[in-house]
């Protein structure tokens, strides 16, 4: 009977294990799905040589905005007052869909390929474990990192939280603004970030209406 008990719960360890490994590979693979099918088309900016010195200061070139096409969820104004530059990879199709979303959502963005995001993200405190794809600096300088609404960016500006430094969104949520694919939406949250690097939750995203 021991011999009985002991194939069995080793079995279902090998079966939880098989279990828990399909779940990752597949919310992995629809991931990079929806990422893969924004980048439908070429880049629209220059690559941007950086340079780091000891102050880790990089130097980058001024390139076009990201094309006014690009798949949205909403056009209004809630951004219509912010400037804002975002740093991202030439390759990324997901951060350009962004920043066309976050444009038709009246954000004034310039943005600007980069060879090392981490420079960037370590130059605006964005911790590892909150980053993503593209990185945003508004003019008045909060940050905000990866497919953040632009509902939560508007309503951040408005109010910023007492030493604050900004919103993230980690990693790559299928269902969030630029990461659109079919009807697939993953339940996220918004992360505030916090001068003393510390973080917590800003906002928890259960539906795309949320979003909106």
């Amino acid at each position: 009977m021991r011999h009985y008990t002991h194939v069995l719960s080793n079995g279902h360890s090998w079966l939880s294990g098989r279990v828990l490994l399909l779940v990752v590979t597949s919310s992995l693979s629809l991931t990079l799905a929806a990422c893969s099918q924004s980048n439908t088309s070429g880049s629209d900016s220059q690559p941007v040589k950086v340079e780091q010195s000891a102050t880790q200061n990089a130097q980058v070139q001024n390139e076009s905005s990201a094309p006014t096409n690009a798949p949205v969820n909403s056009s209004s104004s809630l951004l219509k007052n912010v400037s804002a530059t975002v740093y991202k990879d030439a390759n990324c199709g997901c951060c350009k869909e962004w920043v066309g979303y976050a444009k038709n959502n009246g954000l004034s963005a310039t943005t600007h390929d980069v060879e090392d995001l981490s420079l960037f993200k370590e130059r605006y405190g964005v911790p590892q474990q909150m980053r993503s794809c593209h990185t945003t600096v508004t003019t008045n300088g909060y940050v905000f990192e990866g497919h953040v609404p632009a509902k939560y960016m508007a309503q951040f500006l408005a109010n910023p939280p007492t030493d604050s430094i900004g919103l993230a969104v980690p990693s790559m949520p299928v269902g969030s603004p630029g990461m659109e694919y079919q009807d697939k939406f993953m339940p996220y949250k918004v992360m505030q970030l916090n001068k003393d690097g510390s973080t917590q939750v800003y906002a928890a995203i259960e539906s795309p209406a949320q979003q909106m």
